[in-house]
């Protein structure tokens, strides 16, 4: 099988994906892949399975088809998808042949959607992995974010579709387990810290998310700046100002500020997924629980 897709709309951070390059932090180099981890899987079992994907912002996508004919699966925040001007249930899935449109818009929640079909994305693996990273400029078309005219080649064809188990939306604080860094700041500041209520900000990308602290919690915080070391996805660094930022998929291998806490891996989807102007609060929870979680042996 071979089919042609050509965007027709592209918004902002639009990206083929994977998912991710793993063990390359040794080389500087982070894993990328979705952003939304559980949507692009189930979004996969709803096409078919094919390698690769295309992830989308809240600005949304259109898609048109050039040649050949595909299944695609789609799933994440809350959209709006349209075949032919055809409104469609979302999350699900669509037979699409040549000529057929695809257009995604925004819908009530979310930042970040994922197309998923039933061939494999033509792309140059780059150490592993057709994952784009915007920091490091490696995988999908030339390392870079897809533009309006990219064409997307799709070869083979994958399994039998699935109809996956779609989580329900979940509020409330977002777990994490305590830092690295977290014994230099006092209990007390810890205690203000979980007590606070913060605000996803308008600087958000695929590197990381700033929040907004009209508490002012870390403002007369000291030893702010430390020698660089590691740094992991869902790291809540606290930069020399004072503002936290919430290192995503497309983070810097180390860093040089303390890190309070980590947003444990069942969260950092639904985090992701929080739009700017979003209140956040955070719980820890100890790193048995978070494995229990990850299990799913606990809720």
């Amino acid at each position: 099988m071979s089919v042609i897709l050509k965007l027709t709309r592209a918004g902002p951070l639009t990206s083929i994906q994977d998912l991710g390059r793993f063990g390359m932090l040794r080389h500087g180099i982070s894993a990328s892949g979705p952003m939304d981890r559980t949507a692009y899987l189930s979004a996969g079992q709803l096409a078919g399975g094919g390698q690769g994907g295309i992830e989308f912002t809240m600005a949304g996508l259109e898609i048109t088809v050039a040649s050949g004919r595909c299944r695609v699966g789609f799933c994440g925040g809350n959209f709006v998808v349209r075949v032919n001007d055809q409104a469609l249930a979302w999350p699900g899935a669509a037979e699409l042949g040549a000529g057929d449109r695809l257009a995604i818009t925004p819908g009530a929640w979310g930042n970040y959607g994922h197309l998923r079909f039933d061939g494999d994305i033509l792309a140059q693996p780059m150490m592993g992995s057709i994952a784009t990273s915007s920091r490091a400029g490696l995988g999908g078309l030339d390392g870079r974010s897809l533009h309006v005219g990219d064409v997307i080649e799709l070869i083979g064809s994958g399994a039998e579709p699935v109809v996956p188990v779609v989580r329900e939306r979940t509020d409330g604080p977002i777990r994490i387990i305590w830092g690295i860094h977290a014994d230099l700041f006092s209990q007390e500041l810890r205690q203000k810290f979980l007590d606070a209520s913060f605000t996803i900000s308008s600087r958000l990308d695929r590197m990381g998310v700033r929040l907004e602290d009209d508490d002012k919690v870390f403002t007369d915080a000291t030893n702010l700046s430390l020698v660089s070391d590691a740094i992991v996805p869902g790291d809540i660094q606290i930069l020399g100002d004072g503002t936290p930022i919430v290192l995503m998929r497309d983070h810097q291998p180390t860093g040089g500020y303390p890190r309070i806490g980590t947003v444990i891996t069942v969260d950092l989807d639904r985090f992701a997924q929080l739009r700017p102007g979003s209140a956040v609060a955070f719980r820890p929870v100890t790193v048995e629980h978070a494995h229990a979680l990850l299990r799913g042996s606990k809720t």
